[in-house]
This record gives structure tokens, sequence and C-alpha cells, in this order.
């Protein structure tokens, strides 16, 4: 079953009882709070994906996983409960969404959907926004944590063997060409290169499964293999995995990702192509 919604069809379900809308927008310098602030679906809370959706950046990577009891206040604080249907969306590519996507599956919750295209599909296609705070009433949602497949580094090195491990970084980093965030320029050797931007039509949205397929495949994932996806810090991988959902396959997060994998000068690098 697709994990994604059209703005059309979530302008129909906006007030059933049981829908949670949940605003994710984000970016790397931190301004996700100031586009909340301009603007917002109506009745939507802000999640914020750093404070939220992720731990301290530190030793476990720049966006590792998020401690249960804090993604739990999160969750109630926006309004969440166990049998909630839950719809998350960003601004435009699904990044942030797609995180909170995955954690949000990972804590155990089994009705998240995504908004595709985010805010911008909704207003294009004539969706209200708001600009005003919002306070839902609180809600009662208990995380049960390691409900979806989680990588380590050694997991993640093992998959390059026994299945094929996805690396959803832009192709100059993956090469190691650059490395603007990092300290190590390069990958996980043995992992291949399925650059997110390439997932992506021009307007954010995801391409049609059968575009997926054909891009993953060339890249060796197919269904009948075990996969598994890293990024920069476990943001972009999220993303990876929602568009392999898409197509009907289940891959492990190595949340940690590149930023986690460098912590450990003894762990090999590779670079080029």
């Amino acid at each position: 079953m697709s994990a994604l919604i059209t703005p059309t069809d979530l302008q129909q379900e906006i007030g059933r009882p049981g829908l949670v809308v949940l605003d994710v927008q984000f970016t790397l310098t931190g301004e996700g709070p100031g586009c909340y602030a301009a603007a917002h679906l109506p009745g939507a809370p802000f999640v914020d994906l750093d404070a939220v959706l992720a731990g301290e950046p530190g030793a476990d990577g720049r966006h590792p996983l998020p401690d249960p009891a804090v993604l739990q206040e999160g969750l109630r604080a926006a309004g969440v409960d166990d049998d909630s249907a839950v719809v998350v969306y960003d601004q435009a590519s699904s990044l942030a969404a797609a995180r909170a996507w995955w954690v949000l599956r990972w804590a155990g919750l089994a009705d998240v959907r995504v908004l595709d295209g985010g805010l911008a599909a909704w207003r294009g296609a004539g969706g209200a926004v708001s600009a005003g705070a919002v306070s839902p009433t609180p809600g009662s949602v208990t995380v049960r944590s390691c409900s979806a497949p989680v990588l380590t580094a050694d997991g993640a090195a093992a998959l390059t063997d026994a299945g094929v491990l996805v690396d959803a970084r832009a192709p100059e980093r993956f090469r190691g060409e650059v490395e603007p965030i990092d300290p190590v320029a390069g990958h996980v050797p043995g992992a291949v290169n399925v650059p997110m931007g390439h997932l992506l039509t021009d307007d954010g949205r995801l391409r049609s499964p059968d575009e997926l397929r054909e891009r993953f495949a060339a890249a060796g994932v197919t269904s009948d293999v075990a996969v598994g996806a890293y990024c920069g810090s476990g943001v972009t991988a999220a993303h990876t995995a929602l568009a392999l959902h898409e197509i009907g396959i289940r891959a492990a997060v190595y949340v940690g990702s590149w930023s986690h994998w460098v912590t450990d000068p003894t762990r090999p690098v590779a670079t080029g192509g």
C-alpha cells in the first residue's frame, strides 16, 4: 500500500476523526520553525526534526535515532494517539517528511502517510494555509521503538556482500570529490549510489513506481535482495526507504550514516565511481 497521499485526497480527509497532520518543515540551517510560522496547513502543529525526530548530534552521527521518551513527549504534544492516522509534510521534496514517516513507523505507528509534494503541492492544489499558532489536544501515543529495521555500521558493511547498500547522497559526495559537511570524503566500500534527486520530479514529487523501479534496478536493487540505505546523517536515507516502500521493497536504514561511519578511523573509505 502506498505511503503517499495527494493534496486532493488530503483535502477530502481533513476533519475526519483520528486524522493528525504534522508539519515537519526543515532546513539544514535550522529554519524549519520560521518556515512553519510563515505558512502551514490549518490545524497542523509543528514537529521539529532536530529536537523530536532525532537525538543530539555526536558520536552516533548528526541525526541519530531520537530518545523514545523525547519522541513520545513530542508526538503527544502534537496530538498523536496510538490509533491516529498521521499525515506528515514538509516544504516540497518530502525529505524531512520521509524522515518523520520512517521514525514514526520505527516508533510503532501503523498508519503514517506523506503528503506528496508537500506544502508547495498543497498550495498548488488550492489548499488553504495558516500562519497562526496551533494548540492541539494532547495525545496519548506510546512509542514502541525498533518497529522498523535499523542498520548498525557493521550491518551496513556486511550488507555490501549479502545484499545492496544504497548511498543516497549526490554523486560528487559519493565519489569523494567534495564533502561540505563531514570530515572525511568518500563512501562505504561496496555501496552503490542512487542519489535522492534522481527519484524526484521537478516539482518535488516522487517519480512513478515504474520510474523508481527502473532507477533502483540499474543499481542492482530488486525485490529479491536485502537492501539498506544510508546518506550523510540518516535523513535522506529515510527518503530512499520511502521510495523503496513505494515499489514494495522494505529497506533497513543506517541511521548514523556517513556522519557516524567516519567517527571510527579504522573503518574503510572508498572513493571514485
